[in-house]
């Protein structure tokens, strides 16, 4: 894991938040980056924090819950079934509901735990094969679903627009679909095209690299 300045994580902070309406929540993604560099933005007032993965976010965040209790922890990495109960135990938020299966199997955890975590469907807007994701065509029966029969509390939609297009129409079309569904939560936009994202009416804004620097991944 490399390990970034606390000074420049707070430059950073402050810059991305200058740029962001109030109503705006800003992630933090701070995947692969060390518990220090979470600590470093939590000192610069940051709250909300994104991970990929839920081995490492049960690794990091314990001892910075118990330093820092109003810590809001969401998981922007896809989700696998095995890995449900552990997810609710550890996240508050969910964004990549993308599933039936997933969404079966969060419903009878949230009912186990006790716990009702505010859900973001993913809509793979781009229709790629490779991504997560309900289809767009798909998306309103699979919200309709999520709510009335599973009784999940979902709070909006997200999207990871195709890295070689241009965003701007990933993101209209998810604020399109979510109007339609009376969702008025949008997570979309990142490092890049977080600015665009907040012109489509983004609400939570999911950014890493331009906060915490760019990522050293294992060989």
């Amino acid at each position: 894991m490399s390990n970034p300045q606390p000074a420049s994580i707070a430059d950073a902070i402050r810059a991305i938040r200058a740029e962001l309406p109030a109503s705006t929540t800003l992630i933090a993604v701070a995947k692969t980056f060390p518990a220090s560099a979470v600590a470093a933005a939590l000192a610069a007032g940051q709250r909300h924090f994104g991970e990929n993965r839920v081995q490492e976010a049960m690794e990091k965040y314990p001892a910075l819950r118990q330093s820092q209790p109003d810590l809001v922890l969401h998981l922007i990495g896809p989700l696998q079934t095995n890995k449900v109960k552990q997810a609710v135990a550890s996240f508050d938020v969910i964004h990549t509901l993308d599933r039936p299966k997933l969404a079966e199997e969060l419903a009878k955890e949230f009912a186990k735990q006790g716990r009702n975590l505010p859900c973001f469907i993913q809509v793979n807007t781009g229709e790629e094969p490779q991504k997560a994701g309900v289809a767009p065509l798909e998306a309103d029966a699979f919200i309709r679903d999520c709510r009335e029969r599973l009784g999940l509390t979902i709070c909006g939609l997200m999207c990871i627009p195709p890295a070689e297009e241009e965003p701007a129409p990933h993101f209209a079309l998810l604020n399109q679909i979510a109007k339609r569904n009376g969702l008025d939560q949008l997570s979309m936009g990142m490092s890049a095209d977080y600015a665009i994202a907040v012109q489509f009416g983004a609400t939570h804004v999911r950014v890493g690299s331009a906060i915490f620097g760019g990522r050293s991944y294992p060989a």
